[in-house]
């Protein structure tokens, strides 16, 4: 918003909006600037967070009882031309904005010049927060959420993460950032669970100070000295970041044995291929044999043979939909 800027604007409306999200008191250099400046500074909200910050900078700031009206603003504003700054939330006040909007466009009003200035931006991540906060009440509140535990929730991890892997075959965009949100949700409810237990306990934040650190040591193409321009490269570095950090006495350890066999047979594959060992397949006669001597040509020639059999298979399924007569 920005309206009746010029000659003919009679005082001066900031609704200065701020985020919950960044610790209060760290505002913008122009919002201090107007809010020093201001004649005055109001507030319909007693509890905002801002307030004890600016009571501390010497900001004078007027608590509004009921709510701010648009009609009361325009009169205090041209009422002597004076600049009033109003102490909004992030989201603002709708119903305020509203109200303003519609007597500027009246053409009958002697308006102020209007602004909207956000005092703190939200970074990149910072809704994060809100998931971290909603979460938290409701491992306090909901009966059946303070009951789980990570046993319980293991099915739907292995669940959300199917229905990722579904969206991004499906290319659905909505899909896809539904179903990130619901893995999302898997590691900050097992985190909030894990702050709970008595012996070993850990939070959302040392989830996360954990990967950042595994990244960095991971990447120092990126973060520290080394080069690495191809992705090949990458790889390489990659790999003997991780066996320094492992210290495996097999190539098999840290394999999980509870995925799907083709993805179970392909990794253990990589990882004998990687290592440069020579490995004879195992002899007995079977299918199942035969489908591990599939897997593991899949993945010396680049194919992840999962992918190609959930491919086929969704083909497959179109042909049986066709016989069926109906449409895919």
């Amino acid at each position: 918003m920005h309206a009746s800027s010029g000659a003919d604007a009679t005082g001066r409306l900031v609704l200065l909006t701020t985020s919950h999200r960044v610790a209060p008191g760290l505002l913008s250099w122009p919002a201090w600037e107007v809010l020093r400046g201001a004649d005055a500074v109001l507030c319909a909200d007693a509890a905002h967070p801002q307030l004890p910050y600016l009571k501390e900078a010497g900001v004078e700031v007027t608590l509004v009882t009921g709510p701010l009206t648009a009609r009361d603003l325009v009169d205090r504003c041209t009422d002597g031309d004076r600049t009033l700054v109003v102490l909004t939330t992030a989201e603002g006040d709708r119903r305020l904005t509203d109200g303003l909007a519609a007597l500027a466009g009246s053409g009958r009003e002697r308006m102020p010049s209007l602004e909207l200035l956000p005092g703190s931006y939200d970074l990149p991540g910072a809704r994060l927060l809100d998931l971290v906060q909603v979460m938290d009440r409701i491992r306090r509140e909901c009966p059946w959420s303070t009951r789980r535990t990570h046993e319980d929730l293991a099915k739907y991890a292995i669940e959300e993460a199917y229905e990722l892997v579904e969206a991004i075959e499906t290319d659905d965009r909505a899909e896809l950032r539904e179903e990130l949100g619901d893995v999302l949700l898997q590691v900050v409810f097992h985190a909030r669970i894990a702050e709970e237990d008595p012996d070993e306990p850990f939070s959302v934040d040392d989830v996360a100070g954990g990967i950042v650190a595994k990244l960095i040591h991971r990447h120092p193409h990126v973060f520290g000295d080394e080069t690495a321009s191809t992705p090949e490269e990458v790889r390489e570095i990659w790999l003997r970041k991780k066996g320094e950090a492992k210290r495996r006495a097999s190539v098999t350890d840290g394999v999980p044995l509870g995925q799907p066999g083709l993805a179970l047979a392909a990794k253990l594959g990589s990882r004998v291929r990687t290592a440069g060992l020579d490995v004879p397949l195992p002899t007995d006669a079977g299918l199942g044999y035969e489908l591990l001597s599939l897997a593991l040509r899949a993945e010396a020639e680049g194919i992840d043979p999962e992918t190609a059999l959930r491919a086929a298979a969704r083909a497959y399924r179109t042909a049986v939909r066709a016989a069926e007569g109906l449409a895919e």
